[in-house]
């Protein structure tokens, strides 16, 4: 019998080197899912940037990370910058449909998070995320903050990870101005997201969204939740909130003692392996 050329052999070799992944989203918050164990090697800050980039790489809003623990399923949330973010309300979502697709998810529907554990319960495309409790840092009230473009009037209010809420008539306008310039304050060491809104009835606000190490998405899980927290107590807006995003709709419940639910979709678009090239890349980062 004849040798199988060399060449061949070494690309059967590569192919089951290559990391899978699938692509998700939730109201055009897009992020790639993977987990741990498809990576040959750690994720790190140099790798998540290759991954994300929109040109060279797959390009997303973010990585999650599933990391499978004996105590349960865990979400490492990356950002396209290589920073790492204590939570992503969008894609929990995502990370719970993903394990109950694959019949992994815990039947108390407990996921970790670097911001502590929260809840979920999936109903078909719809998953609703018990996501804790709020805070407001600063106490419940707005602060003055001086920018380039002037001085604003925000709310700091803490999801687990920053928010600072400036109420405005018309966040698109001013979303790429100044989200970028309030992220980066020397008010917030940690960086923050910037959520824009607008009271838009009773129980409804518009809102948008600059994201601590990503910029502009189409939606915010916990960005919503960090609003409509601000909006029921400093607006008297009503419970639950409906949040309008660029990419659609959230419902955020708020309790008196601010615990918070979000209730949303999250799809899956594909899912695939990394190129050859792509693979070598990434390890090499």
């Amino acid at each position: 019998m004849a040798a199988r050329p060399r060449g061949r052999r070494i690309a059967c070799r590569l192919v089951s080197d290559l990391i899978s992944f699938q692509k998700w989203q939730g109201l055009g918050n897009h992020y790639v899912v993977t987990e741990t164990s498809a990576w040959p090697v750690p994720l790190s800050p140099a790798r998540a940037r290759v991954v994300c980039d929109a040109n060279l790489g797959i390009g997303s809003d973010g990585i999650l990370e599933v990391v499978m623990h004996d105590d349960g399923p865990e979400m490492v949330v990356w950002n396209p910058d290589g920073s790492n973010a204590e939570n992503c309300g969008n894609g929990i979502r995502m990370v719970a449909r993903y394990l109950d697709t694959t019949g992994r998810l815990p039947e108390d529907g407990r996921i970790l998070t670097s911001a502590g554990p929260v809840h979920v319960t999936v109903d078909g495309e719809v998953v609703a995320v018990k996501m804790g409790r709020a805070v407001f840092p600063a106490g419940e009230s707005e602060e003055s903050l001086a920018t380039d473009l002037g001085v604003v009037s925000l709310t700091a209010v803490s999801m687990g990870n920053p928010h600072a809420i400036i109420r405005h008539d018309a966040p698109d306008s001013v979303v790429r101005s100044l989200g970028p310039l309030v992220e980066v304050s020397p008010r917030f060491p940690d960086r923050t997201n910037v959520e824009f809104i607008r009271r838009d009835g009773p129980g409804e606000i518009t809102m948008r969204v600059w994201e601590r190490g990503v910029g502009e998405t189409m939606a915010c899980g916990t960005g919503a939740c960090a609003a409509a927290v601000a909006a029921v107590r400093l607006d008297g807006a009503t419970t639950p909130v409906t949040v309008h995003l660029a990419g659609g709709d959230l419902i955020i419940d708020v309790t008196d003692d601010l615990e918070v639910t979000m209730t949303g979709p999250a799809l899956p678009v594909y899912e695939g392996r990394m190129s050859a090239d792509l693979t070598a890349r990434v390890v090499a980062a």
